[in-house]
C-alpha cells in the first residue's frame, strides 16, 4: 500500500530540477524538489555536486530542501554546459532515487579488479603495497588512501599488465590477496587487517562514501592515547534532545573546506539516520552545521552512549580528509611499476604518506597526489623535497602548499548549508553553488 500511494505522489507531483542564475547575484541557485523523501537521497545529491567539484555555500533543506552555488571564488557558474549537465545529472538522480526499487548494484564486468584493504597505519606502507602489485603484473589504474588515527584504508582499481583487463585466474587473485594482507599485517596489531578483492565494473559505491565506511568499520574513531588530533582547530560537535519535536539536533563547528558537507552527511547516513531539518552557515574560515534527525526507525537518540557515538564519528569523518603536510603532485608517462618507483623514493627520503590519489587519463598520463609528512607527522624539510625533485624529476613533480604544515583549507572556499521550510509531503531542495579548485 506504502509503495502504490507514493507512485500515486511522484504521478501527481513529479520531481522537479530548476537551475537559476538570475535569482542570487554572486551564486548560481539550484532547486530540487521531490514527491518522496527516500533514506540516502539527500546524500546522493550532495554526492553529484561535490564530484563536480561545486561547494554548496547555502541550502534549505527540510526533509525536504534547497540549494545554493558558486564557484571558489565566489562566482556564479557561467559556462553553459555546465549548468545543462548539473540540472541533467541531477533530474536523472532525482527519477532514479524517487523510485520505488532499490538501488542496483555494480554488474560483473572485465574492466577492473578491485581491492579494498583497511589496516594499521605505518611508514612505508605505500609502498609495500605498490612494490607487491608491480611485482605481480598488476597496473594501478587508479586508487585513493585515507589514514586516520593510526589506520589505512585503500580502495585501488587494477589491471593485468598484459592484458589491460581484470585479472580472473583465481590462484593469481588468492595470491595477491594474501600478499597484500601480509603486508597489512606487518608486525602485527591489535586488530586483524582486511583484504578483499573482486573483478568489478567502474560503477559500484562511491569511492570516497566507501573509504569512510572502511574506516568506519575499523573504528577508526576510537582514538589511541597516542596519536593525537594536529590541526590547528579540531571540529567540535554537540548532540541534544529537541523532545518537543521528537528530533535529535547535532551541531558542528569546524574550519571549512571542499567536500565538507558531503564526509558530514555521508557519516550519518551511513550510521542510519536521516536528516530533516537543519542549519549550516559558513564564515570566512570556520563551517557551523546543524542537522534535525532520526534513526531511520523513526526515533530520536535515547541514550548518552548513542549520542557520544554520534560526536566520535562526526569527528573522524571530518578529520578523514583534513590530512595536514606537504602536497606532491607527480603527472608523467605511466608504465608498470611507477607507482612502486614513486612511493619508494618518498619512504627512502624518511617521508610518510598520509593520503594518496592515484589516477590514469586515457592518454597514458599517470597524475599522482600524496599528502606527506616526516615520520613523526611533522612539517617536511625543503631539502628533502629537493632530493625527491631530482629522482623523480623536476618537470614531473609539483610541489603543492607550504612545506609547513597547515590546516588542508583552500584559499577562498567558502560552504554553508542551510536547512529551511518544511513544504509538507514534498522533498524540497535548493543549493546556492561554486565551483571549487580543489
Amino acid at each position: 500500500m506504502d509503495d502504490e500511494f507514493a507512485k500515486l505522489i511522484r504521478r501527481v507531483n513529479p520531481p522537479r530540477v530548476v537551475v537559476d542564475n538570475g535569482a542570487c547575484e554572486h551564486a548560481t541557485f539550484i532547486q530540487v524538489d521531490m514527491s518522496v523523501n527516500k533514506h540516502g537521497i539527500l546524500l546522493e545529491l550532495v554526492q553529484v555536486l561535490s564530484d563536480l567539484n561545486l561547494n554548496v555555500i547555502k541550502a534549505y533543506v527540510s526533509s525536504d530542501a534547497g540549494w545554493f552555488m558558486d564557484d571558489n571564488h565566489g562566482n556564479k557558474i557561467t559556462d553553459e554546459d555546465t549548468l545543462i549537465y548539473v540540472e541533467k545529472t541531477l533530474e536523472t538522480k532525482v527519477r532514479f532515487l524517487n523510485s520505488v526499487r532499490s538501488s542496483v548494484g555494480s554488474t560483473p564486468s572485465k574492466d577492473h579488479t578491485l581491492i579494498e584493504l583497511t589496516g594499521s597505519d605505518r611508514p612505508g606502507l605505500v609502498s609495500e603495497l605498490s612494490a607487491v602489485l608491480a611485482d605481480m603484473g598488476c597496473n594501478v589504474v587508479n586508487a585513493e588512501i585515507w589514514t586516520h588515527n593510526a589506520r589505512a584504508a585503500a580502495v585501488i582499481h587494477v589491471v593485468d599488465h598484459s592484458t589491460r583487463l581484470a585479472i580472473q585466474d583465481p590462484k593469481r587473485v588468492s595470491m595477491i590477496k594474501e600478499l597484500l594482507f601480509n603486508v597489512m599485517r606487518g608486525d602485527g596489531g591489535v586488530r586483524t587487517p582486511s583484504a578483499r578483492m573482486l573483478v568489478s565494473s567502474p560503477g559500484g559505491t562511491h569511492r570516497g562514501r566507501r573509504l569512510h565506511q572502511m574506516l568506519f568499520a575499523d573504528r577508526d574513531f576510537e582514538r589511541p592515547d597516542d596519536v593525537e588530533f594536529k590541526s590547528s582547530k579540531e571540529p567540535r560537535v554537540s548532540v541534544l534532545d529537541c523532545s518537543d519535536r521528537d528530533y535529535t539536533v547535532v551541531t558542528i563547528r569546524c574550519l571549512d573546506r571542499p567536500k565538507l558537507l558531503f564526509d558530514t552527511v555521508c557519516c550519518l547516513t551511513d550510521m542510519e539516520y536521516v536528516v530533516f531539518h537543519g542549519t549550516v552557515n559558513t564564515g570566512r574560515m570556520e563551517a557551523y552545521q546543524e542537522y534535525y534527525i532520526r534513526h531511520v526507525d523513526g526515533f530520536p537518540i535515547s541514550s548518552e552512549a548513542e549520542q557520544q557515538r554520534v560526536i566520535e564519528c562526526l569527528e573522524a569523518a571530518i578529520e578523514r580528509r583534513t590530512t595536514e603536510g606537504l602536497e606532491l603532485e607527480i603527472v608523467t608517462d605511466d608504465r608498470l611499476g611507477l607507482l612502486s618507483d614513486i612511493t619508494r623514493i618518498i619512504r627512502e627520503n624518511g617521508l610518510c604518506i598520509k593520503r594518496a590519489e592515484i589516477s590514469t587519463s586515457n592518454g597514458g598520463k599517470a597524475k599522482d597526489s600524496f599528502i606527506v609528512t616526516d615520520v613523526g607527522g611533522n612539517s617536511v624539510d625543503p631539502g628533502t623535497v629537493e632530493l625527491i625533485q631530482k629522482e623523480i624529476g623536476q618537470g614531473c613533480l609539483k610541489v603543492k602548499g607550504s612545506p609547513f604544515l597547515s590546516p588542508k583549507l583552500p584559499k577562498e572556499t567558502s560552504r554553508s548549508f542551510l536547512f529551511g521550510n518544511l513544504f509538507k509531503g514534498r522533498s524540497f531542495q535548493s543549493f546556492k553553488l561554486i565551483k571549487s579548485c580543489s
